[in-house]
């Protein structure tokens, strides 16, 4: 099997992990050696990317390899972890479409990237339309309450709140 190497870094302001307001956080990827300019040449012609990265602050007696209640929430289904995208995950890799919002050099900068500051990112893809789903995509109403303010744009001023999904027991 291959080892897998970052190709880059995620720098942003958020230090700790938490389940919700990623829709303003704005970070910067940048490439790291040997990956040059070139590497990210004419990314800037697609409005979003696909960021692949590692989960690398999950420690691994945290790690789900059965079923476990979604942000350990006993309201919501008993659920596999490959049926949610909960960071807890065998190989601890996460994946986000985001807004590419400029590219300059070996960096981009890219809007609602929900991974933390010094993240190892592991792959960038553009998003082509012609690889999204072309037909309705269904979820369990759980879903909605959970993702309610995952998106949310945080309030100015606003106190954040302080709770940590890597602090929450396994169920």
């Amino acid at each position: 099997m291959s080892q897998l190497k970052p190709v880059g870094v995620v720098k942003n302001n958020r230090k700790i992990v938490e389940d919700d307001d990623w829709g303003e956080v704005v970070s910067t990827i940048e490439l790291l050696e040997p990956y040059g300019e070139e590497a990210l040449l004419n990314i800037e012609s697609f409005s979003h990317v696909e960021v692949i990265y590692l989960f690398d602050r999950v420690k691994p007696e945290r790690v789900e390899t059965g079923a476990r209640h979604p942000r350990n929430n006993p309201d919501w289904p008993l659920t596999g972890i490959f049926a949610q995208r909960g960071k807890n995950r065998p190989n601890q890799i996460g994946a986000t479409i985001c807004r590419l919002l400029k590219h300059e050099g070996r960096t981009i900068t890219v809007q609602a990237l929900d991974a933390l500051d010094g993240t190892p990112v592991l792959d960038i893809k553009p998003v082509i339309k012609e690889f999204l789903p072309n037909e309705e995509i269904s979820q369990p109403d759980w879903v909605k309450s959970l993702m309610q303010n995952y998106w949310k744009k945080e309030k100015k001023n606003a106190p954040r709140k302080k709770r940590s999904i890597f602090a929450c027991k396994k169920s």
